[in-house]
């Protein structure tokens, strides 16, 4: 039996995580080192209790989320209990990936990594824009 080749093995966990901290070293230096501070975490699809928590009932309908307190929400006086974190889901994404077709996986990474970022800063729709080019 052979080896497969690297283009026939579905991108890994590890890599998806490779990506998303690519995504955010690229972000606008005002917002890279305080993005640095959120945890990034890549499993394969939420938990049930994430999806039951969000209502989704498909895990394929969720690429990522920002489990944490925003920053315009936060007080100085909170005790903080666990750190924010950026959840991405590898096989939802990469079932966008293959459906879409017109983007390259480090694009989609990026696109989710900012998207869930934004909640973290409390982004407008228009910053959104400004840093992520997606919805041209």
């Amino acid at each position: 039996m052979t080896d497969p080749s690297p283009d026939s093995i579905a991108p890994s966990l590890a890599l998806i995580e490779q990506l998303a901290h690519e995504a955010v070293s690229t972000l606008p230096a005002e917002f890279r080192e305080p993005a640095t501070r959120i945890r990034i975490r890549v499993e394969d699809f939420p938990d049930d209790q994430m999806l039951e928590d969000l209502g989704v009932d498909d895990a394929f309908d969720l690429t990522g989320l920002y489990d944490g307190i925003p920053l315009t929400e936060k007080s100085t006086a909170d005790q903080m209990t666990r750190p924010d974190v950026v959840w991405l889901f590898r096989r939802p994404i990469l079932d966008e990936w293959a459906e879409r077709g017109d983007v390259s996986l480090q694009d989609l990474v990026t696109h989710v990594v900012v998207h869930e970022i934004a909640h973290h800063f409390g982004w407008s729709d228009d910053q959104i824009a400004a840093i992520d080019r997606w919805w041209e």
